[in-house]
């Protein structure tokens, strides 16, 4: 194998694959590189950024011939930002590449035979306008070399900011009230926060939108909660269509955290709302919410599909946040219980459920493999939800799980890895994998939502 070094320029190297970081793979001489903004099917010469024993990475230097599968992106930073790993992709391509991804998954984390998961799984969800969806962004605050405030991203893997108010997954308010703010602070000379130093005022900016209601939250994550010309700032914002909630957040730590503690409401109402599934919601600037409206609905849709619930059941959801599933299966369910550790999203959740005059919903603050052993006489799950973070479901939650013995899982997840490793756990204590489908709630990114049906062996 012939010997790489950093800087090396690699011609006509072409792309045969993709990682699942959305990096092309190509080989040269039997030596692997991963190559930043590279696209199956691409032609490239590449410059070598890091060379490792058996592999490398490696960036674009040119494109040679570019792929069939290769668009022009929408957003005129897309290389830069770390956000959109796939914008120069078809996206009728970046559904394959997801699919392909929780598939392979599956196969070689969950020990699942290739012939068996392409007879059960369904064709992904995509969305038909995959573009401004995102109902929530943080925007984080920075100075650029002139000493101007900047609002962006963080450039990949960087905590440098790519200047840009305008991006093309979140709303079109977003920039409008991004340019209040820093028209505000350079008029103020208020300074955006240094992490470096610890010093200035301004970290972040949070915006979430109702899509269905307009109504739009905006809250200022500050090192303190006063600062020049604060009442002015507040009628400017007003302005903005659709604002109708101001508010901080006091963060003074010198942390990589973005929201602090602290909420303090400047004008108008503390939370807004939206619909899903016909019911609504309230979110508060620290509420967990799914970012895409349009696919969260299809994803819980798929959910409650695969519950097939008649009216008899007890549903246990695990990992309910402020109670979506909970609430959109509540009609179709005997009753529905939900399990959360945090106790703000317990305090959301029944406050929903409320809202909703839903009342076979019971919330219960607890970690599901302490309350799940201590109360199994008394729980008759016939279906167990379990919608967890990245980093899955612990081990003891799953074996009480078991312990509990449902007739039917339905695991919501997103990330394949760890989706498969859980279901590896499952099926190897007395359950058969029935149903996957994926759901692009992350268009142009890397990420993928999946939901899958478990039973118990010999169940339908």
């Amino acid at each position: 194998m012939i010997s790489y070094n950093k800087n090396d320029i690699i011609s006509d190297l072409i792309i045969t694959d993709m990682s699942n970081e959305g990096m092309g793979v190509g080989k040269t001489d039997g030596y692997t590189l991963f190559v930043k903004d590279a696209i199956t099917g691409d032609v490239i010469d590449a410059r070598i950024t890091k060379v490792k024993k058996n592999y490398g990475y490696a960036r674009v230097e040119r494109i040679v011939k570019p792929s069939p599968e290769r668009v022009t992106p929408r957003c005129a930073f897309a290389r830069q930002c770390g956000g959109c790993q796939l914008q120069a992709m078809d996206y009728k391509a970046q559904l394959e590449f997801k699919q392909d991804k929780v598939r392979n998954a599956l196969v070689r984390i969950g020990g699942f035979e290739t012939g068996h998961i392409d007879r059960i799984m369904e064709p992904i969800i995509g969305m038909d306008d995959p573009w401004r969806y995102r109902n929530k962004a943080q925007y984080p605050i920075g100075t650029d070399k002139s000493g101007n405030p900047i609002a962006g991203f963080y450039a990949g893997r960087t905590h440098d900011i790519i200047a840009n108010t305008d991006c093309v997954l979140g709303p079109p308010e977003n920039k409008e009230i991004l340019e209040v703010v820093l028209s505000h602070m350079k008029s103020h000379k208020i300074a955006a926060y240094d992490e470096k130093t610890g010093q200035g005022i301004v970290r972040h900016v949070l915006i979430r939108k109702g899509f269905v209601s307009g109504r739009i939250m905006v809250c200022l994550v500050v090192t303190k909660d006063k600062f020049a010309g604060q009442r002015e700032l507040i009628e400017k914002l007003r302005e903005v269509k659709g604002v109708c909630s101001i508010s901080v957040s006091i963060n003074s730590e010198k942390t990589n955290v973005i929201m602090g503690n602290e909420v303090h409401t400047l004008w108008g109402s503390d939370r807004i709302t939206d619909t899903l599934l016909g019911k609504t919601f309230e979110i508060s600037p620290l509420s967990f919410y799914q970012v895409n409206p349009v696919q969260v609905e299809k994803l819980y849709g798929t959910a409650i599909e695969y519950a097939a619930l008649t009216g008899d059941e007890e549903v246990w959801d695990i990992c309910c946040g402020i109670g979506t599933i909970s609430l959109c299966m509540a009609d179709k369910a005997k009753a529905v219980y939900g399990l959360e550790i945090v106790p703000e999203a317990i305090g959301d959740a029944k406050k929903n459920a409320a809202l909703n005059n839903v009342d076979n919903v019971d919330f219960i603050c607890a970690a599901a493999e302490e309350y799940l052993p201590a109360h199994k006489d008394e729980i008759k799950a016939d279906v167990v939800v379990m919608d967890p973070p990245r980093k899955g479901m612990d081990e003891a939650a799953l074996e009480a799980v078991v312990d509990i013995a449902p007739e039917k899982i339905v695991y919501v997840s997103c990330d394949p890895a760890t989706l498969a490793r859980d279901l590896k756990y499952l099926t190897g204590r007395g359950y058969e994998l029935k149903r996957v489908r994926c759901t692009d709630m992350f268009c142009h990114t890397v990420s993928c939502e999946t939901c899958v049906l478990l039973s118990k062996s010999g169940e339908a």
